[in-house]
Protein backbone atom coordinates (compact mmCIF):
# COMPACT_ATOMS: atom_id res chain seq x y z
CA UNK A 1 0.00 0.00 0.00
CA UNK A 2 0.96 3.43 -0.90
CA UNK A 3 1.88 5.70 1.77
CA UNK A 4 -0.49 8.87 2.05
CA UNK A 5 1.66 12.33 0.57
CA UNK A 6 3.63 13.40 4.31
CA UNK A 7 2.85 10.13 5.77
CA UNK A 8 5.72 8.53 8.02
CA UNK A 9 6.14 5.16 6.27
CA UNK A 10 9.39 2.89 5.78
CA UNK A 11 8.24 2.53 1.90
CA UNK A 12 11.50 3.05 -0.43
CA UNK A 13 13.89 2.35 2.98
CA UNK A 14 16.52 -0.20 3.70
CA UNK A 15 17.89 -0.74 6.81
CA UNK A 16 20.83 -2.53 8.03
CA UNK A 17 21.19 -3.52 12.13
CA UNK A 18 24.16 -4.13 13.73
CA UNK A 19 24.72 -5.13 17.29
CA UNK A 20 21.91 -4.36 19.65
CA UNK A 21 21.39 -4.41 23.26
CA UNK A 22 21.37 -7.84 24.88
CA UNK A 23 17.50 -9.47 24.46
CA UNK A 24 15.39 -9.06 21.73
CA UNK A 25 14.51 -5.69 21.05
CA UNK A 26 16.42 -5.50 17.91
CA UNK A 27 13.87 -8.05 16.54
CA UNK A 28 10.80 -6.18 17.81
CA UNK A 29 12.38 -3.22 15.94
CA UNK A 30 13.04 -5.39 12.89
CA UNK A 31 9.17 -6.49 12.63
CA UNK A 32 8.57 -2.92 13.09
CA UNK A 33 10.47 -1.61 10.49
CA UNK A 34 9.11 -4.43 8.33
CA UNK A 35 5.04 -3.51 8.90
CA UNK A 36 6.03 0.44 8.23
CA UNK A 37 6.84 -0.89 4.59
CA UNK A 38 10.47 -1.31 5.03
CA UNK A 39 13.43 -3.63 4.03
CA UNK A 40 15.49 -5.12 6.77
CA UNK A 41 18.67 -7.01 7.45
CA UNK A 42 20.87 -7.78 10.68
CA UNK A 43 23.99 -8.29 10.56
CA UNK A 44 25.27 -10.29 13.03
CA UNK A 45 28.71 -11.41 14.72
CA UNK A 46 28.14 -14.28 17.02
CA UNK A 47 25.31 -16.88 18.03
CA UNK A 48 24.09 -14.41 20.38
CA UNK A 49 23.00 -12.22 17.88
CA UNK A 50 22.22 -15.10 15.32
CA UNK A 51 19.90 -16.20 18.52
CA UNK A 52 18.07 -12.60 19.61
CA UNK A 53 17.45 -11.97 15.84
CA UNK A 54 15.29 -14.72 14.45
CA UNK A 55 13.97 -12.82 11.54
CA UNK A 56 14.58 -13.41 7.76
CA UNK A 57 17.07 -11.42 6.38
CA UNK A 58 19.98 -12.60 8.71
CA UNK A 59 23.63 -12.27 7.33
CA UNK A 60 26.39 -13.98 9.57
CA UNK A 61 29.62 -12.11 9.19
CA UNK A 62 32.16 -14.78 10.25
CA UNK A 63 35.60 -13.26 8.98
CA UNK A 64 38.83 -11.87 10.49
CA UNK A 65 38.07 -8.39 11.84
CA UNK A 66 40.57 -6.59 9.52
CA UNK A 67 38.13 -7.65 6.71
CA UNK A 68 34.93 -6.11 8.41
CA UNK A 69 34.66 -2.44 6.77
CA UNK A 70 35.04 -3.96 3.06
CA UNK A 71 32.96 -6.15 3.75
CA UNK A 72 30.34 -3.74 5.41
CA UNK A 73 30.84 -1.61 2.49
CA UNK A 74 30.30 -4.37 0.32
CA UNK A 75 26.66 -5.29 2.16
CA UNK A 76 25.62 -1.51 1.72
CA UNK A 77 26.15 -1.63 -1.72
CA UNK A 78 24.77 -4.85 -2.38
CA UNK A 79 21.40 -3.77 -0.23
CA UNK A 80 21.61 -0.24 -1.37
CA UNK A 81 21.29 0.48 2.15
CA UNK A 82 19.40 4.01 2.99
CA UNK A 83 19.63 3.43 6.99
CA UNK A 84 21.80 1.90 9.43
CA UNK A 85 20.96 0.95 12.88
CA UNK A 86 23.45 0.07 16.03
CA UNK A 87 23.41 0.05 19.75
CA UNK A 88 26.26 1.78 20.70
CA UNK A 89 28.69 4.20 18.29
CA UNK A 90 32.23 3.49 19.95
CA UNK A 91 32.68 -0.04 19.67
CA UNK A 92 35.12 -1.06 16.64
CA UNK A 93 33.11 -2.35 14.55
CA UNK A 94 30.02 -0.01 14.99
CA UNK A 95 32.99 3.12 14.74
CA UNK A 96 34.13 1.77 11.36
CA UNK A 97 30.61 0.86 10.07
CA UNK A 98 29.34 4.58 10.41
CA UNK A 99 32.22 6.37 9.21
CA UNK A 100 31.16 3.71 5.85
CA UNK A 101 27.68 5.07 6.30
CA UNK A 102 28.76 8.37 6.36
CA UNK A 103 30.33 8.66 2.93
CA UNK A 104 27.36 7.02 1.24
CA UNK A 105 25.04 9.45 3.17
CA UNK A 106 23.48 6.84 4.94
CA UNK A 107 21.26 7.72 8.03
CA UNK A 108 22.86 6.08 11.07
CA UNK A 109 20.24 5.76 13.91
CA UNK A 110 21.87 5.13 17.41
CA UNK A 111 20.59 3.40 20.65
CA UNK A 112 22.03 3.91 24.06
CA UNK A 113 20.82 3.65 27.13
CA UNK A 114 19.13 6.47 28.64
CA UNK A 115 20.81 9.83 29.28
CA UNK A 116 17.75 10.02 31.83
CA UNK A 117 17.33 6.81 33.41
CA UNK A 118 15.48 4.52 34.53
CA UNK A 119 12.57 4.50 32.47
CA UNK A 120 14.24 6.41 28.98
CA UNK A 121 15.98 4.84 26.67
CA UNK A 122 17.97 7.34 24.39
CA UNK A 123 17.92 7.20 20.82
CA UNK A 124 20.13 9.88 18.31
CA UNK A 125 21.12 10.38 14.96
CA UNK A 126 25.18 9.72 13.74
CA UNK A 127 26.69 9.90 17.80
CA UNK A 128 25.55 9.74 21.30
CA UNK A 129 27.14 10.69 24.86
CA UNK A 130 30.46 12.65 24.00
CA UNK A 131 29.93 12.68 20.25
CA UNK A 132 26.28 13.93 20.60
CA UNK A 133 24.48 17.14 19.10
CA UNK A 134 23.61 17.66 22.40
CA UNK A 135 27.76 18.38 23.41
CA UNK A 136 27.76 21.91 20.80
CA UNK A 137 24.37 23.33 21.94
CA UNK A 138 24.31 25.78 24.39
CA UNK A 139 21.31 25.81 26.64
CA UNK A 140 19.79 29.24 24.60
CA UNK A 141 19.54 27.61 21.96
CA UNK A 142 17.77 24.46 23.64
CA UNK A 143 15.13 27.36 25.48
CA UNK A 144 14.73 28.81 21.89
CA UNK A 145 13.74 25.37 20.15
CA UNK A 146 11.28 24.93 23.92
CA UNK A 147 9.81 28.11 23.60
CA UNK A 148 6.70 26.68 21.59
CA UNK A 149 6.57 23.52 23.13
CA UNK A 150 4.00 23.63 25.30
CA UNK A 151 4.48 22.75 29.06
CA UNK A 152 7.08 21.33 31.26
CA UNK A 153 7.35 17.83 31.54
CA UNK A 154 6.69 15.25 34.38
CA UNK A 155 10.06 14.56 36.60
CA UNK A 156 11.86 11.51 36.69
CA UNK A 157 11.96 8.81 38.85
CA UNK A 158 14.77 8.66 41.55
CA UNK A 159 15.26 4.97 41.46
CA UNK A 160 16.82 2.39 38.86
CA UNK A 161 14.16 -0.55 38.31
CA UNK A 162 14.54 -3.72 38.74
CA UNK A 163 17.85 -5.22 37.12
CA UNK A 164 17.07 -8.99 36.68
CA UNK A 165 16.02 -8.77 33.02
CA UNK A 166 19.42 -7.18 32.12
CA UNK A 167 21.36 -9.21 33.88
CA UNK A 168 19.84 -12.35 32.37
CA UNK A 169 19.83 -11.22 28.93
CA UNK A 170 23.85 -10.83 29.19
CA UNK A 171 24.14 -14.31 30.68
CA UNK A 172 21.86 -16.08 27.94
CA UNK A 173 23.73 -14.13 25.47
CA UNK A 174 27.06 -14.90 26.50
CA UNK A 175 26.11 -18.67 27.13
CA UNK A 176 25.19 -18.83 23.72
CA UNK A 177 28.46 -17.58 22.03
CA UNK A 178 30.46 -19.51 24.62
CA UNK A 179 28.71 -22.55 23.86
CA UNK A 180 26.99 -22.19 20.39
CA UNK A 181 29.54 -20.46 18.28
CA UNK A 182 31.37 -22.69 16.44
CA UNK A 183 30.05 -21.46 12.87
CA UNK A 184 31.93 -17.58 13.86
CA UNK A 185 35.13 -18.88 14.31
CA UNK A 186 36.74 -15.38 13.99
CA UNK A 187 34.56 -13.54 16.47
CA UNK A 188 36.44 -11.37 19.21
CA UNK A 189 34.26 -9.59 21.91
CA UNK A 190 35.16 -5.73 22.36
CA UNK A 191 35.49 -5.68 25.87
CA UNK A 192 38.95 -7.06 26.36
CA UNK A 193 37.96 -10.19 27.81
CA UNK A 194 37.15 -13.77 27.02
CA UNK A 195 33.45 -14.84 25.92
CA UNK A 196 34.03 -17.78 28.71
CA UNK A 197 35.29 -15.23 31.26
CA UNK A 198 32.39 -13.00 30.35
CA UNK A 199 29.96 -15.41 31.12
CA UNK A 200 31.34 -16.86 34.40
CA UNK A 201 31.17 -12.91 35.42
CA UNK A 202 27.38 -12.35 34.69
CA UNK A 203 27.13 -15.89 36.02
CA UNK A 204 28.65 -14.86 39.25
CA UNK A 205 26.75 -11.69 39.43
CA UNK A 206 23.57 -13.39 39.11
CA UNK A 207 24.02 -15.97 41.52
CA UNK A 208 24.89 -13.58 44.13
CA UNK A 209 22.48 -10.60 44.21
CA UNK A 210 21.20 -11.79 47.06
CA UNK A 211 24.56 -11.59 49.18
CA UNK A 212 25.45 -8.69 47.48
CA UNK A 213 21.89 -6.59 48.31
CA UNK A 214 22.60 -7.88 52.16
CA UNK A 215 25.94 -6.28 52.20
CA UNK A 216 24.52 -2.87 50.24
CA UNK A 217 22.34 -2.96 52.95
CA UNK A 218 24.49 -2.76 55.77
CA UNK A 219 26.95 -0.32 53.71
CA UNK A 220 24.07 2.01 53.58
CA UNK A 221 22.98 2.08 56.92
CA UNK A 222 26.34 2.79 58.06
CA UNK A 223 26.74 5.88 55.79
CA UNK A 224 22.89 7.18 56.94
CA UNK A 225 23.78 5.92 60.72
CA UNK A 226 27.07 7.82 60.79
CA UNK A 227 26.10 11.17 61.29
CA UNK A 228 28.53 12.29 58.99
CA UNK A 229 28.42 15.05 56.01
CA UNK A 230 29.76 13.02 53.27
CA UNK A 231 30.43 13.30 49.47
CA UNK A 232 29.16 10.81 46.57
CA UNK A 233 31.28 9.23 44.12
CA UNK A 234 29.73 7.62 41.07
CA UNK A 235 31.64 4.89 39.64
CA UNK A 236 31.36 3.37 36.25
CA UNK A 237 31.86 -0.14 34.74
CA UNK A 238 35.63 0.45 33.47
CA UNK A 239 35.01 -1.29 30.09
CA UNK A 240 31.52 1.09 29.44
CA UNK A 241 32.01 2.68 25.83
CA UNK A 242 31.47 6.11 27.28
CA UNK A 243 34.33 5.68 29.76
CA UNK A 244 36.74 4.45 27.45
CA UNK A 245 36.00 6.82 24.56
CA UNK A 246 34.73 10.03 26.18
CA UNK A 247 37.27 10.23 29.03
CA UNK A 248 41.22 11.21 29.81
CA UNK A 249 41.17 8.18 32.20
CA UNK A 250 42.88 4.65 31.54
CA UNK A 251 41.22 2.97 34.00
CA UNK A 252 38.56 3.01 36.88
CA UNK A 253 42.05 2.70 39.46
CA UNK A 254 42.95 6.03 37.95
CA UNK A 255 39.93 7.82 38.56
CA UNK A 256 39.73 6.25 42.30
CA UNK A 257 43.29 7.89 43.18
CA UNK A 258 42.29 11.20 41.38
CA UNK A 259 38.90 11.51 43.65
CA UNK A 260 40.96 10.09 46.84
CA UNK A 261 44.15 12.37 45.94
CA UNK A 262 41.45 15.38 46.19
CA UNK A 263 39.60 14.35 49.09
CA UNK A 264 42.62 14.29 51.04
CA UNK A 265 43.25 17.40 49.44
CA UNK A 266 40.72 19.91 50.08
CA UNK A 267 37.99 18.00 52.55
CA UNK A 268 37.20 19.39 55.99
CA UNK A 269 38.46 16.70 58.15
CA UNK A 270 35.37 14.51 59.40
CA UNK A 271 33.41 14.87 55.44
CA UNK A 272 33.68 11.45 54.70
CA UNK A 273 33.64 9.73 50.75
CA UNK A 274 31.11 7.27 49.65
CA UNK A 275 31.83 5.40 46.31
CA UNK A 276 28.97 3.89 44.83
CA UNK A 277 29.38 1.09 42.35
CA UNK A 278 27.22 0.48 38.93
CA UNK A 279 24.13 -1.40 39.35
CA UNK A 280 25.93 -3.71 36.67
CA UNK A 281 29.59 -4.06 38.47
CA UNK A 282 31.11 -7.48 38.20
CA UNK A 283 34.70 -6.72 39.63
CA UNK A 284 36.42 -7.40 37.04
CA UNK A 285 38.51 -4.69 37.76
CA UNK A 286 39.35 -5.20 41.20
CA UNK A 287 37.93 -1.95 41.96
CA UNK A 288 36.57 -2.80 46.14
CA UNK A 289 40.66 -3.51 46.78
CA UNK A 290 41.88 -0.34 44.89
CA UNK A 291 39.49 1.78 46.90
CA UNK A 292 40.51 -0.15 50.51
CA UNK A 293 44.52 -0.03 49.24
CA UNK A 294 44.66 3.79 48.26
CA UNK A 295 42.41 5.07 51.64
CA UNK A 296 45.06 3.25 53.48
CA UNK A 297 48.07 4.44 51.43
CA UNK A 298 46.50 8.36 52.54
CA UNK A 299 45.32 7.67 55.81
CA UNK A 300 41.72 7.93 55.04
CA UNK A 301 40.15 4.50 55.67
CA UNK A 302 37.65 5.62 58.28
CA UNK A 303 36.74 7.78 56.22
CA UNK A 304 35.93 5.95 53.14
CA UNK A 305 33.11 3.91 51.99
CA UNK A 306 31.93 1.41 49.43
CA UNK A 307 28.47 0.94 48.18
CA UNK A 308 27.68 -1.96 46.35
CA UNK A 309 24.77 -0.93 43.10
CA UNK A 310 21.40 -0.51 44.67
CA UNK A 311 19.34 2.45 44.45
CA UNK A 312 20.62 5.79 44.43
CA UNK A 313 18.28 7.80 45.27
CA UNK A 314 18.47 7.51 49.72
CA UNK A 315 22.69 7.71 49.19
CA UNK A 316 21.39 11.66 47.12
CA UNK A 317 19.29 12.68 49.83
CA UNK A 318 21.73 12.79 52.16
CA UNK A 319 24.57 13.59 50.05
CA UNK A 320 27.05 17.33 49.98
CA UNK A 321 28.35 16.69 46.59
CA UNK A 322 28.93 14.22 43.47
CA UNK A 323 31.49 13.86 41.62
CA UNK A 324 31.67 11.06 38.15
CA UNK A 325 33.46 10.46 35.36
CA UNK A 326 30.50 10.89 32.77
CA UNK A 327 27.80 8.48 34.16
CA UNK A 328 24.34 9.41 33.34
CA UNK A 329 23.52 9.15 36.94
CA UNK A 330 24.96 12.70 37.29
CA UNK A 331 21.64 13.34 36.41
CA UNK A 332 20.10 13.07 38.95
CA UNK A 333 22.72 14.67 40.84
CA UNK A 334 21.77 17.78 39.09
CA UNK A 335 18.06 17.12 39.41
CA UNK A 336 18.16 17.63 42.98
CA UNK A 337 19.97 21.03 42.72
CA UNK A 338 23.26 18.77 44.15
CA UNK A 339 26.70 20.35 42.85
CA UNK A 340 28.30 17.84 40.67
CA UNK A 341 31.35 17.46 39.20
CA UNK A 342 32.64 15.56 35.76
CA UNK A 343 35.83 14.50 35.26
CA UNK A 344 35.01 13.50 31.84
CA UNK A 345 33.05 14.30 28.86
CA UNK A 346 28.90 13.91 28.90
CA UNK A 347 26.07 15.75 27.24
CA UNK A 348 25.17 17.59 30.49
CA UNK A 349 28.63 19.16 31.07
CA UNK A 350 27.84 22.47 30.73
CA UNK A 351 29.05 25.43 32.32
CA UNK A 352 25.45 25.99 34.04
CA UNK A 353 26.25 22.80 35.82
CA UNK A 354 29.51 21.45 36.06
CA UNK A 355 31.51 23.57 38.07
CA UNK A 356 35.38 25.04 36.86
CA UNK A 357 36.53 23.96 40.38
CA UNK A 358 39.83 21.89 41.12
CA UNK A 359 39.00 18.56 42.58
CA UNK A 360 40.25 19.37 45.86
CA UNK A 361 38.37 22.91 45.54
CA UNK A 362 35.41 20.95 44.74
CA UNK A 363 35.68 18.71 47.47
CA UNK A 364 36.34 22.03 50.36
CA UNK A 365 33.40 23.81 49.07
CA UNK A 366 31.12 22.79 46.07
CA UNK A 367 29.60 25.18 44.05
CA UNK A 368 26.14 24.28 43.02
CA UNK A 369 24.17 24.30 39.64
CA UNK A 370 21.68 26.33 37.84
CA UNK A 371 18.83 24.69 39.15
CA UNK A 372 16.71 26.76 35.87
CA UNK A 373 18.96 26.06 33.45
CA UNK A 374 19.00 22.41 34.34
CA UNK A 375 15.34 22.17 34.24
CA UNK A 376 15.19 23.65 31.02
CA UNK A 377 17.71 21.11 29.82
CA UNK A 378 15.72 18.25 30.67
CA UNK A 379 12.91 19.27 29.40
CA UNK A 380 14.82 19.88 26.11
CA UNK A 381 15.92 16.11 26.58
CA UNK A 382 12.35 14.76 27.25
CA UNK A 383 11.22 16.55 24.08
CA UNK A 384 13.34 14.97 21.72
CA UNK A 385 16.54 12.02 22.31
CA UNK A 386 14.96 10.36 25.51
CA UNK A 387 12.28 8.39 24.85
CA UNK A 388 9.68 6.60 27.83
CA UNK A 389 10.58 2.78 27.68
CA UNK A 390 13.37 0.31 28.25
CA UNK A 391 15.50 -2.62 26.38
CA UNK A 392 15.01 -5.35 28.83
CA UNK A 393 11.25 -5.70 30.34
CA UNK A 394 8.65 -6.48 27.89
CA UNK A 395 6.88 -3.57 29.14
CA UNK A 396 10.12 -1.09 28.49
CA UNK A 397 10.11 -2.71 24.97
CA UNK A 398 6.20 -1.88 23.85
CA UNK A 399 6.53 1.73 25.75
CA UNK A 400 9.35 2.42 23.50
CA UNK A 401 8.56 1.15 20.48
CA UNK A 402 5.62 3.15 20.82
CA UNK A 403 6.44 6.35 19.80
CA UNK A 404 10.49 5.59 18.15
CA UNK A 405 9.48 3.69 15.24
CA UNK A 406 7.71 7.27 14.07
CA UNK A 407 11.38 8.59 15.50
CA UNK A 408 13.11 6.54 13.29
CA UNK A 409 11.31 6.93 10.12
CA UNK A 410 10.85 10.31 10.17
CA UNK A 411 13.06 12.74 7.99
CA UNK A 412 14.38 15.34 10.04
CA UNK A 413 16.58 13.94 13.51
CA UNK A 414 14.93 14.53 17.27
CA UNK A 415 16.60 18.07 17.51
CA UNK A 416 15.83 19.44 14.04
CA UNK A 417 11.88 18.13 14.95
CA UNK A 418 11.06 19.82 17.56
CA UNK A 419 13.54 23.14 15.86
CA UNK A 420 10.69 23.05 13.28
CA UNK A 421 7.85 22.32 14.94
CA UNK A 422 7.17 19.38 13.85
CA UNK A 423 8.44 17.05 17.31
CA UNK A 424 4.76 14.59 18.31
CA UNK A 425 3.72 15.11 21.51
CA UNK A 426 5.59 11.95 24.09
CA UNK A 427 3.48 10.16 25.69
CA UNK A 428 4.16 9.32 29.75
CA UNK A 429 4.44 6.44 31.58
CA UNK A 430 1.14 5.69 32.87
CA UNK A 431 2.34 4.13 35.29
CA UNK A 432 6.01 3.66 37.81
CA UNK A 433 6.51 -0.02 35.97
CA UNK A 434 7.70 -3.00 37.92
CA UNK A 435 10.35 -4.47 35.82
CA UNK A 436 12.82 -2.62 33.65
Amino acid sequence: MKAKAGGISGQDRRFLLLQGPHGPFFRALGRMLGAAGAEVWRVGFNRGDEFFWGLPGYIPFDAPAESWPAAFAAICDEKRATDLVLYGDTRPIHAQAIEIARSRNITVHVFEEGYLRPYWATYERGATNGGSRLTGLSIRDMRRALSASGDELPEAPARWGDMRQHVFYGALYHFMVLALNRRYRHFSPHRGVTVAHEFRLHLRRLLLMPLHRIGRMIATARVHLGGFPYHLVLLQLEHDASFQSHSDFASMGDFVETCLAGFAEGAPPHHHIVFKAHPLEDERAGIVALIRNQANRLGLRDRVHFVRGGKLARLLDGARSAVTVNSTAGQQVLWRGLPLMALGRAVYCKPEFVPDQTLAEFFAAPARPDIAAYRDFRRYLLETSQVPGGFYSSRGRRYLLRQVIDMVLAREDPYDSLSQGKAARRQQLAAEPREH
